[in-house]
């Protein structure tokens, strides 16, 4: 019984740890593109973004897969250090922001 809990620990552990996509949406913006986890252009169209963002004032609204971001002050409690890239083409995700929180979100 104890393995079992063990091993189910670990997956959890494992799948939280290392899917960006299954952490909450703190973000910090850096000024180095070397050091960000994610290059990300803002795009006019709503079309054409991967991820419908809300920007929220309050950090436990920031929750997994939300598209709600929290930007914090400090780097270390980030959970992606973004970059804002001028090119299109060089970007990881490409952003829309939204004014409404129920649009948040992953584009399909």
């Amino acid at each position: 019984m104890n393995f079992i809990k063990l091993i189910g620990f670990l997956l959890f552990v494992t799948f939280t740890s290392f899917s960006p996509l299954l952490k909450a949406q703190k973000v910090y913006e850096t000024n180095f593109k070397s050091e960000a986890d994610r290059l990300v252009f803002v795009t006019d169209f709503k079309s054409e973004a991967d991820y419908l963002i809300y920007e929220t004032e309050f950090k436990g609204e920031a929750k997994i897969s939300s598209g709600l971001w929290f930007w914090t002050d400090f780097k270390s409690e980030a959970d992606y250090l973004i970059y804002f890239t001028k090119f299109k083409s060089e970007a990881d995700w490409l952003i829309y922001y939204t004014d409404f929180k129920s649009e948040a979100g992953k584009q399909d």
